[in-house]
């Protein structure tokens, strides 16, 4: 238990760092639009708070308030009548205590029309007001301003001309505290980041289990890596989870394993072949040398001072070692081929190059009827020699598999010009042909479909498995094509 508690609360975990981060980006979204919703709010108060001074403003009835108040000298009406101040207490015009009332003269100068009232009023400096005029009289709205008094108080105040159309007599201003506005502002900001708090409980006691729930099929596959070793490769891991890109990496996961069978099995093939491959050259280097060693035993034991016995056995011995001679040059050749094979490619005429070849393999042919069918004029970047030894190798088991008097062998060139073009050298006999379950093991190295004839003819199978990896280096490949009781035909494919 503590173990998975220290697996799921560790930095590394991915439900830690899911969580975390999903923790941190709810947080930020929440404290953007706290944020955002206190100024906006913030200045739609003021907004409203400045309209409803301005309707109080253009609500005061200046000719009583200017008979209470002592204003500049020559101060008139909007009727350019001068006013006298009127000292009946009966007729004062009351102002609420949290107002402020302010008239600026054209020089700037501040006059407290609201003595009554607790709030000190704030001013500008000349130039400011000079600005406000100025857009008074260019017809530019003056919106509100927050400006502090001289006991340090913020006030939100607002500013409309005093005068006649073409007489300007000075600026009249009103200012509330914003004191409540901001208690307003406060209280609501308290109210959203109390409600963001328990959204933001009850969405993260919703998310935990939601993503418990969304991490089961990767737990699930983590179950399933541990479990996969070499014996069961072909458990799959279901790939219709309902997460894309669980289902991408659980398709991933099984061609991976797909992949890891194949070259399992591949490797067990190898070593197989491998192991058939040392038993059989064993084999075949056991029975020449076995042949000597018993040859050698007869003369040491006085067949040597007996002329017959001594030709014959010598003889013997040296067929014998031609023998391992020529295992041993194929198995070096297959090497190399494995290897890294070298190839001395020169511009080449197929045709020419097989022209050349036709008394030797008539020769080899003997009694055999041999018929050449050669396009002319295909070349290509090949390497004559090793282009002579596929042709000498499919030749010879040609006439190892066809009868003395009544064979027939057929060599032709072609262009096969029906997908990528490329020239063909086709083989093909009237030999006993080849078993369909031979066909899939034919270029296997020792593999022999006719041991008996092979042995006959000092094969070791090992023929048709260089011809496969020259032409395999030429960028080619071959393919074989037998029926039985009508002969085989081996199909060599080359790029021109």
């Amino acid at each position: 238990m503590i173990k998975q508690f220290k697996r799921i609360f560790s930095p590394n975990s991915l439900k830690y760092q899911l969580f975390s981060k999903s923790l941190f980006i709810l947080a930020v979204l929440l404290l953007l639009i706290g944020g955002l919703q206190f100024i906006l709010m913030k200045q739609f108060m003021y907004r409203n708070q400045a309209e409803s001074l301005n309707a109080q403003l253009r609500s005061i009835p200046w000719d009583v308030l200017s008979k209470q108040y002592p204003l500049p000298n020559g101060f008139t009406d909007n009727t350019n009548k001068p006013i006298v101040k009127d000292q009946n207490p009966n007729n004062r015009v009351l102002f609420l205590p949290y107002l402020s009332l302010t008239f600026i003269d054209v020089n700037g100068k501040c006059i407290n029309l609201a003595k009554e009232s607790n709030l000190n009023t704030p001013c500008l400096t000349k130039n400011e007001y000079k600005k406000i005029e100025t857009n008074f009289n260019n017809r530019t709205p003056v919106g509100y301003q927050i400006i502090k008094n001289e006991k340090g108080v913020q006030q939100l105040v607002v500013f409309q001309p005093f005068g006649g159309p073409d007489h300007f007599e000075g600026i009249v201003q009103m200012g509330i505290e914003t004191t409540p506005i901001k208690d307003v502002l406060l209280q609501q900001l308290l109210i959203f980041g109390s409600l963001s708090l328990l959204a933001l409980a009850g969405g993260l006691a919703l998310y935990i289990p939601s993503l418990r729930r969304t991490l089961v099929p990767l737990n699930n596959m983590v179950t399933a890596v541990e479990r996969t070793n070499a014996g069961n490769l072909t458990e799959h891991f279901p790939v219709n989870q309902g997460q894309e890109e669980i289902d991408r990496l659980a398709e991933s996961f099984n061609n991976m394993l797909k992949r890891l069978e194949t070259s399992f099995k591949s490797e067990r093939e190898a070593k197989e072949q491998m192991r058939r491959f040392i038993a059989d050259a064993s084999h075949e280097l056991r029975t020449p040398l076995t042949s000597i060693h018993g040859f050698l035993e007869v003369l040491l034991r006085g067949a040597a001072n007996k002329p017959e016995q001594l030709n014959a056995a010598l003889n013997s011995m040296l067929g014998e070692s031609t023998r391992i001679k020529k295992l041993v040059e194929d198995l070096l050749l297959l090497a190399k081929l494995d290897r890294a094979p070298e190839m001395n490619l020169t511009d080449t005429r197929l045709d020419e190059l097989m022209t050349e070849m036709e008394p030797q393999l008539r020769i080899l042919a003997g009694g055999r009827n041999v018929h050449f069918d050669l396009t002319a004029n295909i070349k290509g970047m090949y390497d004559p020699d090793k282009i002579k030894q596929i042709i000498l190798n499919l030749f010879q088991n040609a006439v190892q598999h066809t009868d003395a008097t009544n064979g027939n062998i057929k060599l032709s060139l072609v262009i096969n010009s029906t997908t990528t073009p490329c020239a063909e050298i086709i083989i093909s006999d009237n030999g006993p042909g080849i078993d369909e379950s031979h066909l899939p093991h034919l270029f296997e190295r020792f593999y022999r479909s006719d041991s008996s004839r092979a042995r006959k003819y000092g094969g070791a199978g090992l023929g048709l498995s260089i011809t496969q990896s020259i032409v395999e280096a030429h960028g080619g490949n071959i393919i074989v094509e037998s029926v039985l009781s009508e002969g085989s035909t081996f199909i060599v494919r080359l790029p021109i």
